[in-house]
């Protein structure tokens, strides 16, 4: 009976500490939906598979969809070539929000873009942010994958609750992916700004 009531007890507290984590990714409430999702963000990368290194085995995202997509000529096209692209489409733990897609210019390739040490981002920059609940066993890959280079390895910080009470613990972290892309590798240790009300 007592190993019951234990077991009880243990589910309890256990379903009492995820239920913030489930809170802080559930969707808006329907009387605060609008009518514009953000679907997803398309990453242009030298190389779907170099890229995939990084976003699929390292930070574990799914690939949801891998086709190559070829496009007749644009009328406006003195060459008449045909284009062709690979797209990838990798998901966290939404279908259908925050997809990161992956397309790569197959023919005709794009030009690599000028050598140079990444910088911190600036105007025009895209800065992807991403959770990761298992950060510092997860960091370990990110770090060995090529073509990454680590700007900011884990640590501790803290912003402002959205009321300016309270702070938001996070670990932060911060890499350029293989393409240059500015990736922010946090872990939520606090709510997230906007699920104070879920």
């Amino acid at each position: 009976m007592r190993r019951a009531a234990a077991r009880i007890l243990a589910a309890l507290i256990a379903a009492a500490l995820l239920a913030p984590a489930a809170a802080r990714s559930a969707p808006v409430p329907e009387a605060e939906r609008g009518p514009v999702d953000v679907r997803r963000t398309t990453l242009v990368v030298r190389s779907v598979d170099r890229a995939l290194a990084f976003y699929r085995d390292a930070l574990g995202l799914k690939v949801v969809y891998d086709q190559e997509i070829v496009r007749p000529p644009r009328p406006d096209d003195a060459t008449k070539t045909e284009r062709r692209m690979r797209l990838a489409l990798l998901r966290a733990n939404d279908d259908f929000v925050g997809v990161i897609g992956l397309l790569e210019y197959t023919s005709p390739r794009l030009p690599d873009p000028p050598p140079g040490d990444p910088q911190r981002p600036g105007v025009g920059d895209v800065i992807l942010v991403i959770n990761a609940a298992d950060l510092d066993q997860r960091f370990g890959k990110v770090r060995a994958t090529p073509g990454v280079l680590v700007a900011t390895e884990p640590y501790l910080t803290r912003y402002p609750s959205p009321d300016g009470k309270g702070t938001i613990p996070v670990r932060f972290s911060a890499v350029w992916d293989p393409d240059g892309y500015f990736v922010e590798l946090n872990q939520l240790l606090g709510s997230a700004a906007g699920t104070e009300s879920r």
